[in-house]
């Protein structure tokens, strides 16, 4: 036994009770088991995430596909197909020679369907020629023939140039549904103008459309004004303004020396001088004048204003996400007055032409004849785009155009016509319901201007938390 004292970094040595394996039997010193001098140690293997749903490659064509069957035009043509299907069975529904065959119909089935068909048929038929083509006086001449066609575009001037006024709104998240009062303060103004000046012939008209535009812009950035700096709502403002438009100017057309008639008590405006009517476009017998090209003018520049300019971006922008548009820098509440400011404007070139085309001997306090309101059906049908609107607006001028023919040649209610609109408005209000019902895809991805315009936007805010 060696009596040294051991430094403790002197490595442990056997005794020779020790033996192999540890075991106390074993009598051979166990073997040196030495480590490797590199330990390598095994990485585990990567492991991808995965996820139980099936991940498949984006079909091309089925994307396109659900974009366009999701999208607004067909959306909107399955809106106006629907509709007159309801309205062709309120016309057989209300047609007498189908009410008295349906007394026997199990009896001879064929009867009552062969009514519905020629009473539905008929009508559509007469609607078709009231609007389009008159093909039973194509006999009489091309000018007979394509009458009921410039009849339509007559009826959809005031139409269209309402429906920018109420869609330009809506980029803007706004719902301007003053249109009447707006349309109102315009048709008094352009109508003074009108029978109270001495003017050359085209600077007259012209004078006098700007001066509605003027007045209606004013109205309008009225209820602009009180949505930006007091947060009222602009629907309940809008709908007062009319009240206080309407009842103003009945005011005015009662009381001599304003806008009354001289000589007359009944509450009703002078004619028109016939330099400040808007002339014919063709001449007799056609009605159409040329409001309805300031229409189209003002289509141009609503599509040039919304889609091309600075101005329009902001619109559009604050349409999107006021939120986000604020916080970009924009001036929110000059945008949404600026908004209400052109959609007056846009109603008050509808309310001059209504006196300065379509009512020249004197107008009244139902001047606006509704249009106003159908604007808001105009707008909605063309999904607030100009163009989208101005076909919409034509789609409405043959409704007005045509309902007349049917109700003159087959004897139908021109209410249908208005259900028929009503229906229109419905369905295009309540998209998942024709998807239900025609098995269309969900809507596809964003539009391509819109994806753009929130880039531009995220930018911007980006750029000025930077």
């Amino acid at each position: 036994m060696n009596d040294q004292p051991r430094d403790t970094d002197d490595p442990i040595e056997p005794t020779e009770q020790q033996r192999v394996g540890g075991s106390p039997d074993a009598g051979q010193q166990p073997a040196v088991v030495h480590a490797p001098e590199t330990t390598e140690v095994a990485a585990p293997a990567t492991t991808v995430a995965t996820d139980d749903r099936t991940v498949e490659q984006e079909d091309p064509w089925g994307s396109a596909f659900r974009r366009i069957m999701g999208g607004n035009l067909v959306m909107a043509v399955l809106a106006i197909l629907t509709s007159l299907v309801v309205g062709g069975i309120l016309i057989a529904a209300t047609d007498e020679r189908v009410q008295a065959t349906s007394g026997y119909f199990f009896a001879r089935p064929s009867d009552m369907l062969s009514a519905a068909w020629e009473a539905v048929a008929g009508a559509y038929s007469a609607l078709f020629q009231g609007s389009i083509l008159n093909l039973a006086r194509a006999d009489a001449g091309f000018a007979q023939l394509i009458k009921p066609l410039t009849d339509t575009l007559n009826f959809a001037t005031p139409l269209i140039a309402a429906g920018l006024g109420v869609a330009i709104a809506f980029r803007v998240g706004l719902f301007n549904i003053g249109g009447r009062g707006q349309m109102l303060w315009a048709a008094a103004a352009a109508g003074w103008v009108g029978f109270s000046f001495q003017l050359p012939p085209v600077l007259h008209v012209l004078v006098a459309i700007a001066v509605g535009i003027v007045a209606g812009a004013i109205w309008g950035g009225i209820a602009g004004l009180l949505k930006a700096y007091t947060g009222a709502h602009e629907v309940i403002v809008t709908i007062m303004l009319n009240f206080v438009a309407l009842w103003f100017i009945t005011w005015m057309l009662r009381t001599p020396g304003l806008l009354q008639n001289p000589g007359s008590n009944n509450p009703i405006s002078p004619a028109m001088v016939e330099t400040a009517v808007l002339p014919p476009i063709f001449g007799p017998p056609f009605s159409l004048h040329w409001g309805f090209v300031l229409s189209v003018a003002a289509v141009a520049f609503c599509s040039w204003l919304i889609n091309r300019s600075s101005l329009g971006f902001q619109f559009r922008a604050v349409g999107y996400n006021p939120s986000a548009a604020l916080n970009a820098g924009m001036d929110v509440k000059r945008i949404t007055m600026l908004a209400m400011v052109f959609a007056g404007g846009f109603m008050g070139l509808a309310g001059a032409q209504q006196v300065t085309g379509t009512v020249t001997t004197g107008f009244t306090s139902g001047i606006d004849a509704g249009i106003g309101f159908d604007a808001i059906t105009v707008a909605l049908l063309g999904g607030s785009t100009p163009w989208g609107t101005f076909f919409a607006g034509l789609l409405f001028g043959a409704f007005k155009a045509g309902g007349f023919r049917m109700q003159a040649a087959e004897g139908v209610p021109i209410d249908i016509i208005l259900v028929v609109q009503s229906f229109i408005v419905l369905f295009i209000a309540a998209p998942p319901l024709v998807r239900a019902m025609f098995g269309l895809p969900q809507p596809g991805t964003k539009s391509r201007r819109r994806r753009r315009d929130e880039a531009a936007l995220r930018a911007m805010t980006k750029g000025e938390q930077a």
